[in-house]
């Protein structure tokens, strides 16, 4: 019989690579980016220093449209959403009103957003093997915008694996002193207080940088209520990093989440339904995707993501009032 001849090392080191490079890959995910706008947004994607690129950096969503995104495993970067963008008819230089990442072009090429930019930032394959995210408001708000894992459960370390964001509309509720206007669309973002006066207290910067020093402030309490499992300040980690086991799930990001029929209907009282206490001399703001309804009843909702109660607390409201920024 025939001896059977070796495989030469090459080859064996190479079928090596190829299934760790398999068993990675199990950890990848999918993100798939849904505009439910009533207008065109512009996805912009942005890996982090040393991560692995994504096949895209930037597009453009027509309402009702999605797209998938593979990201491989061990990816971290951020997304974003970009409004009102449109090419100079001169130049062809191409720029947005909001979540301009400064390339130029459709593809943001290794730009990040300007603020103020509604923010989902992902750790995929992280620490204890998770996957880490969150939708952040620490650099200004221009959308709303959902993060939902595919697969919803509780990680054994203790995690959450569950939707976040921010579902409401909060461009024309903004404060003065941070509201962004476009003078033929009105209201279309809102600072944060950082973006909008420099201070340390606000930036948790210098003297203010360690969790201790930097407190909530009445501009972060205003996008907290409204949002209260996003990032409304640089030190909001309790209450607003979501976790799911690494390779479990794939992750849909929506713009303008759409509120279900049963979430409209429903005579839920606030408090029951888990939202915030009315405190605002009997006016409730509530904020269902782009629309915008006051009512002195009780808000109705069986899902604080989708619909939020935009409560400002007599503090926040006082704090507001008796700034001189405003």
């Amino acid at each position: 019989m025939a001896a059977t001849a070796a495989v030469p090392s090459w080859r064996r080191a190479f079928a090596a690579l190829l299934l760790v490079l398999q068993l990675r890959g199990a950890r990848s995910a999918t993100f798939t980016i849904a505009n439910n706008c009533g207008y065109t947004v512009w996805p912009g994607l942005l890996s982090s220093a040393g991560s692995a690129p994504l096949p895209t950096t930037g597009f453009a969503l027509a309402p009702s449209e999605s797209r998938a995104v593979a990201a491989p495993a061990g990816w971290s970067g951020r997304l974003w959403g970009r409004t009102l963008c449109a090419a100079d008819a001169a130049t062809g230089r191409f720029a947005c009103a909001t979540g301009d990442c400064g390339s130029g072009d459709v593809q943001c090429s290794g730009g990040g957003a300007a603020p103020p930019a509604t923010l989902a930032e992902f750790t995929l394959d992280g620490s204890g093997g998770l996957d880490f995210y969150d939708v952040s408001l620490v650099d200004g708000y221009n959308l709303p915008m959902i993060v939902a894992p595919s697969s919803a459960s509780t990680t054994a370390a203790g995690g959450k694996c569950a939707p976040t964001g921010c579902a409401a509309e909060l461009n024309s509720a903004c404060p003065a002193g941070l509201r962004v206007e476009a003078a033929a669309d009105g209201p279309v973002a809102c600072r944060s207080a950082c973006d909008a006066f420099g201070d340390a207290q606000y930036c948790c910067s210098g003297a203010y940088g360690t969790p201790t020093a930097c407190r909530p402030s009445a501009y972060s309490e205003f996008f907290k209520t409204a949002c209260p499992r996003a990032y409304s300040y640089a030190y909001d980690d309790a209450t607003s990093t979501f976790t799911c086991a690494a390779g479990s799930t794939d992750y849909t990001i929506t713009f303008c989440p759409a509120v279900p029929t049963s979430v409209k209907s429903t005579g839920q009282n606030p408090q029951a339904a888990g939202l915030p206490q009315q405190l605002n001399n009997g006016t409730t703001m509530v904020f269902f995707g782009g629309n915008t309804q006051t009512s002195s009843a009780a808000a109705s909702s069986a899902n604080s993501l989708f619909a939020v109660t935009v409560t400002i607390t007599a503090a926040v409201a006082l704090a507001l009032s008796r700034s001189t920024r405003l």
